[in-house]
């Protein structure tokens, strides 16, 4: 998700909120942005002068997300991004993340190749009044056609609030089951404590215009406290920018 904020982020002013924002620095540090409903990125962007819509609510046990990540390719070889989400929690909506975002290709991903890329950002934090910095690369290769595509993600996070550096990582793997849908599978962490991990499926109401998305993840190890269900559309336009 993107792009997790560490369990002390939110732990003494808003205790309620923790659980449910514990994935959001990793969420909106690979979310934004990875094609949904992946959380590790791909060295793909948006088509020169095109942009897509990404929208999905992200259930978790004591709260609901709703984000809205629009981006857009100006240029050709620079997608930007800006977007958030909102968090109900306690019978309360906070805006909790605003994210901007900018992603570039060294090289566009071949059928049957790799390709690699560049992405940086920041994430402000309105209810805490903090703004994390991140950047990190993704890699993507393809195999049988483009029928299985493997991605990796090696990064850097810095949290305001904390003021620490912390190394991101994330592993995923998209396979196709039919001519319209994908399984998603992948890993993803920091370097500390346990990874977390997320599965999902990937469908095309029409073909690379309108994608509704579903997953579950959680916590490596984890119980039901850190766990969560999404459902998502992600919408692409036609070139049309000047």
């Amino acid at each position: 998700m993107t792009r997790f904020r560490h369990p002390g982020r939110f732990g003494a002013a808003y205790p309620p909120l923790w659980p449910a924002l514990l994935s959001a620095a990793l969420l909106a540090a690979h979310t934004a942005h990875a094609a949904r409903p992946m959380i590790t990125d791909d060295a793909r962007i948006v088509d020169a002068k095109a942009c897509q819509l990404e929208s999905w609510v992200k259930k978790n046990p004591d709260s609901t997300e709703a984000w809205v990540l629009p981006a857009c390719n100006f240029t050709g070889n620079l997608e930007l991004t800006l977007g958030g989400t909102t968090t109900r929690e306690a019978g309360r909506t906070q805006t909790t993340d605003v994210v901007m975002q900018g992603k570039a290709l060294f090289k566009a991903m071949d059928t049957n190749g790799w390709g690699i890329g560049l992405a940086a950002g920041t994430v402000r934090h309105p209810v805490a009044a903090t703004r994390d910095w991140y950047a990190y690369v993704p890699t993507s290769f393809s195999f049988r056609d483009d029928a299985v595509v493997v991605h990796t993600n090696l990064g850097w996070l810095h949290e305001g609030e904390s003021r620490r550096n912390r190394l991101t990582w994330g592993l995923g793997t998209e396979a196709q089951l039919a001519e319209r849908t994908w399984l998603i599978a992948e890993t993803f962490g920091q370097n500390q404590g346990k990874p977390f991990h997320q599965l999902g499926l990937r469908h095309w109401l029409v073909p690379d215009r309108v994608q509704l998305d579903a997953t579950y993840g959680n916590r490596n190890g984890g119980g039901s406290s850190e766990r969560w269900f999404s459902i998502g559309l992600r919408l692409l336009s036609v070139p049309f920018l000047p």
